[in-house]
């Protein structure tokens, strides 16, 4: 398997149905990261999307995760809803002017994800991933992008992200285009299909077949990070944990 990894999580921790369900009672809501963390191998961070985070979250983040524990941090929404992606540079300025850094070994990749309406232009794409950049306080960072318009099924799109070593989101999803290309030499997953009536999620079969294609990626050098999100998110924790289970068997 060499040294490539495969973790599993949720988008971002703060939910009150899990309360109960994935918290058990007790647990405060200033230690339910800490408590995620320790469940699971990997978390979305999705409040980077909304808003500028305050001085000090990275490095507290950071602080609540065990060692192998990573974060994916979701680009500001200033940053991808744009009509013209390039005209991004000075929200993508500030956007890493926060401490993302401050999350030291446990950051993980950047995701872009675009609006439902963004057509794929091969041009303006190429131009706008020249803005990502390439190292963070001198770490390597990791670049995934979620396109959501069928125009993006497009080899020219596939042979960008491929150049720049970008990896192109697989999604499990009923709204949006699904995508099985392998653009970089880690995989990113977002799973949105759960069922509220299955205690997992996802029927067991599944997690099952997905164990075995992580492993194969994971055997072949490549990093995986998988996240259950939306759908019944009530069982996106329970989710993760099965998958995080089944890959332990």
């Amino acid at each position: 398997m060499g040294d490539a990894t495969i973790r599993c999580g949720i988008g971002g921790w703060t939910f009150k149905p899990w309360r109960g369900t994935f918290y058990p009672k007790g647990v405060r809501q200033a230690d339910e990261l800490s408590y995620a963390a320790s469940k699971l191998t990997s978390i979305e961070i999705n409040g980077t999307y909304y808003r500028t985070q305050t001085p000090g979250s990275f490095a507290k983040w950071g602080d609540a995760a065990p060692d192998g524990f990573q974060f994916a941090i979701k680009a500001s929404r200033y940053c991808t809803n744009r009509k013209y992606l390039p005209d991004a540079k000075e929200s993508m300025e500030k956007f890493f002017a926060q401490e993302i850094h401050d999350l030291g070994d446990r950051m993980g990749p950047i995701l872009w994800q675009f609006m439902p309406t963004k057509k794929f232009d091969a041009q303006e794409l190429a131009d706008y991933i020249q803005l990502f950049p390439r190292q963070i306080n001198g770490k390597p960072v990791r670049h995934a992008v979620e396109a959501r318009h069928e125009s993006f099924h497009d080899d020219r799109f596939f042979d960008l992200l491929k150049a720049n070593d970008i990896a192109l989101v697989n999604s499990d999803s009923d709204k949006y285009p699904k995508f099985s290309e392998q653009t970089a030499g880690f995989a990113y997953l977002r799973l949105l299909c759960a069922q509220e009536d299955i205690a997992t999620g996802y029927p067991a079969k599944e997690i099952a077949k997905w164990s075995e294609q992580f492993s194969q990626w994971q055997d072949s050098g490549r990093d995986v990070y998988v996240y259950f999100i939306n759908g019944a998110k009530v069982r996106a924790p329970a989710a993760a944990m099965a998958l995080i289970e089944q890959l332990g068997d």
